[in-house]
């Protein structure tokens, strides 16, 4: 499955491009959006709100499609619900924003979250300027679940502190005119309390990719690579991958999408994906995002 998402993200430029020449970016006046939303469809995309613009988002989550979890007797995950996450985001200016959300988490290891972020773009692709874009974001999860009576786990929390956990990332992408992009996102993660023989610092270098079919119609994915330094991770611990085809429609961006990870947010599902494609542990999901300005 590694080598299938890797393959799709390298040379699905190559087999688009080659249908049709190229369009000149340098006829356009204003950058082109690279993705047309702030996210992929896991994590963060390299794009930001304008200023004075709020999004309202709902993502949804089901549960595995096959394996020992889902089939006809759990309608193919429609009965189960793996995480959902409401959120509010707003652009401060056209290169910082910030958000703040809700999840239900997966339980494994936490429930009950909380989370905020910050997001700026750093540069902005535009011919003869810059051939790339690149925006930082960093962001914290907070979990009030109530805390495990077992002192070997996770959600056991001595302190209150040790229920934070943290993400901070780059985005580096390239868009091709308006027909597609390629984006990398290296992201570390660092949990306050962990496992004893886990670490508590885990990186991941995640690669992204999109390719706009329509003017209503894009297929997007992704795709994290987790650098296990320990037995632990190595033994009980997947990578997460996703794809997606994205519609516009009537002021909606309206994702749907197929995932292995559980959870939503960096903190979720860079560490704590488990499910594997091979069982069948894979679900349908689904991200609409409304965006609206107050004056």
């Amino acid at each position: 499955m590694k080598k299938l998402f890797l393959t799709f993200f390298l040379v699905f430029p190559t087999i688009f491009f080659a249908q049709e020449p190229a369009e000149d970016i340098s006829e356009y006046q204003e950058p082109i959006s690279t993705f047309s939303s702030t996210r992929v469809i896991n994590g963060h995309s390299v794009e930001t709100l304008s200023k004075g613009t709020y999004e309202m988002r709902i993502e949804h989550r089901f549960g595995d499609i096959a394996g020992i979890n889902g089939g006809i007797q759990n309608m193919f995950g429609f009965d189960n619900l793996s995480d959902m996450r409401i959120a509010l985001e707003y652009g401060i200016t056209d290169q910082l924003m910030v958000g703040f959300g809700r999840s239900k988490g997966t339980g494994a290891p936490y429930r009950s979250l909380v989370d905020g972020f910050v997001k700026y773009k750093v540069i902005s692709q535009e011919p003869k300027k810059s051939p790339i874009s690149i925006t930082a974001v960093a962001g914290s999860s907070f979990t009030y679940m109530t805390a495990s009576q077992d002192e070997g786990d996770v959600s056991y929390f001595p302190n209150a502190v040790h229920r934070l956990n943290y993400f901070a990332q780059v985005n580096i992408a390239h868009h091709f005119g308006d027909r597609g992009a390629l984006q990398l996102m290296p992201t570390l993660v660092h949990r306050n309390y962990v496992a004893n023989n886990d670490n508590n610092e885990l990186f991941a270098l995640g690669v992204a990719g999109r390719i706009r079919l329509t003017d209503r119609f894009a297929l997007v994915g992704e795709y994290y690579q987790c650098f296990n330094g320990t037995q632990f991770r190595q033994e009980g611990f997947t990578n997460s991958g996703a794809i997606a085809l994205e519609w516009f429609t009537f002021g909606h961006n309206f994702t749907i999408n197929i995932t292995n990870a559980g959870g939503i947010g960096e903190t979720q599902f860079i560490p704590y994906t488990t499910e594997q494609w091979q069982k069948g542990q894979y679900r349908l999901g689904f991200v609409v995002g409304r965006k609206f300005v107050i004056e």
